[in-house]
């Protein structure tokens, strides 16, 4: 007679899984494991990216630099450097962080401590959101090339006007091997910030 089969034990409570979503002011369930297209909203995306702060809020000024105001330089930044853009890369230069507005601006050392799995909630976030606003889940390599060399002119930027870098740490200390602008950034506060970053959205959205 074969043996019994042991009793399948629980889990312990601390590993059960939890709530995944997440109720946005509009009224959305964003569910962060599998996010849908049609929960995310602009209103949404610019409240939660201007109240969240770049390099972990440690900047001069009387507000933190948020990742809204962060996103319409970038956008600024790859449109100057290539004229004639198409509108739909000029979006995704702004929406580069869009998954921020609810994953938090991690520091660089923290992502690094977190891995992959944060990374991959990131990306997942990422793709809903260019579908909602009709771009391709993943932008083309060329295109995904010249936001990440926007985004780090901005960072180099910002970690000297705003962060207490030198020019001389860029490469050393962050890995930034681009030239910063030659120009000061003065942060918004998020209510300005909010609003501007819903007007990029939407001028580029017409």
């Amino acid at each position: 007679m074969p043996a019994a089969a042991p009793p399948r034990r629980s889990r312990p409570a601390a590993s059960q899984p939890g709530r995944v979503w997440q109720r946005m002011l509009s009224g959305r369930r964003l569910d962060l494991a599998d996010p849908s297209p049609v929960d995310i909203e602009p209103e949404d995306i610019a409240l939660g990216l201007a109240r969240q702060h770049r390099w972990n809020g440690q900047t001069r000024g009387a507000f933190g630099f948020s990742v809204a105001q962060h996103s319409i330089l970038v956008r600024d930044i790859m449109a100057g450097a290539h004229p004639g853009l198409d509108r739909r890369w000029q979006l995704a230069a702004l929406l580069h962080d869009a998954p921020e507005f609810v994953c938090h601006d991690l520091i660089t050392p923290l992502k690094n401590l977190v891995g992959d799995v944060f990374r991959d909630v990131e990306n997942n976030l990422l793709r809903a959101i260019h579908l909602r606003f009709g771009l391709p889940a993943v932008v083309p390599v060329p295109v995904r090339k010249a936001i990440k060399t926007a985004d780090k002119v901005a960072a180099a930027t910002e970690a000297i006007s705003l962060a207490g870098f030198t020019r001389e740490e860029l490469g050393p200390v962050l890995g930034i091997t681009v030239p910063p602008l030659d120009q000061e950034i003065e942060a918004w506060a998020s209510d300005i910030a909010c609003e501007r970053f819903l007007a990029e959205l939407y001028g580029l959205l017409d």
